[in-house]
């Protein structure tokens, strides 16, 4: 069987990937052939005895940065092992921000070499010569890209078809139509005090749809009001909006939060 999703990561630190992708959903997909995963150490090109991978600044200023020829020589590796050229993403807080569009953009290449960033970042070099996009998860700072690396490889192996266990599951997640999802219950019906809303007992699916869309779009309106402007709603649910009085204060966010 052909691995839908080709991955290789490019670390100075592959011990970190061991354990988180033998788990879960990621492990699954690994194990059945549907995603593979190939770890690639950094330090095994290194030129010197000392394994070393980087190098003081040219021109002074704090910390180290990577060298050049260990990153060129890894890509060049994983060239020759991939089925199809892949796509080098750099992981780097300079990159554009990846989010669920990005994931389903990416997952339909064949093949992705991801470099993991340490330090003050890579010599410029490498980056000029041989990345084709640079990413990052959000406005702060890790320590390097392995864990940045961790969570592209999980949100792209949810995307590939047959990954999940419910077809509807991955189309329906937060984010995969700029809503914030519902919330979830399960037994007990009552706890603490509170009950299940009695609609979700009901076995009525039409009502309990509608219930959960009501529910979804209330709660993104209030704690991410931002994605509105990207968010997507047919004619028949534009309706059940208007009938609870939300449409107005959605199309209000979602003026007022557009990006000019």
């Amino acid at each position: 069987m052909t691995a839908q999703l080709q991955v290789f990561v490019l670390t100075i630190f592959p011990e970190m990937f061991g354990t988180p992708l033998r788990q879960g959903v990621v492990g699954k997909a690994l194990n059945d052939g549907i995603a593979a995963v190939q770890v690639i150490n950094l330090r095994d090109f290194a030129r010197d005895r000392h394994a070393t991978t980087d190098d003081r600044p040219y021109g002074g200023g704090e910390g180290m940065v990577m060298k050049p020829e260990p990153l060129a020589l890894a890509v060049q590796q994983a060239r020759r092992q991939a089925t199809a050229v892949p796509r080098v993403i750099l992981l780097s807080p300079q990159g554009r921000r990846f989010t669920q569009e990005v994931a389903a953009e990416l997952v339909h290449k064949p093949s992705l070499a991801l470099v993991c960033g340490r330090y003050e970042g890579v010599d410029e070099r490498f980056r000029q010569r041989y990345v084709d996009d640079e990413l990052s998860l959000g406005d702060y700072v890790l320590s390097g890209g392995e864990l940045a690396a961790l969570v592209i490889i999980d949100v792209l192996t949810r995307l590939i078809p047959g990954v999940l266990g419910c077809s509807d599951s991955a189309s329906n997640e937060t984010f995969s139509r700029n809503l914030l999802k519902h919330p979830q219950y399960t037994r007990p019906p009552r706890f603490e005090g509170l009950e299940v809303p009695a609609v979700l007992l009901s076995g009525d699916h039409e009502k309990i749809r509608e219930h959960r869309l009501l529910a979804s779009a209330r709660r993104t309106l209030e704690r991410r009001a931002d994605l509105l402007p990207e968010a997507h709603f047919s004619r028949d649910e534009i309706v059940l909006l208007q009938r609870h009085g939300l449409w107005h204060e959605i199309e209000a966010a979602a003026k007022r939060h557009k990006k000019p």
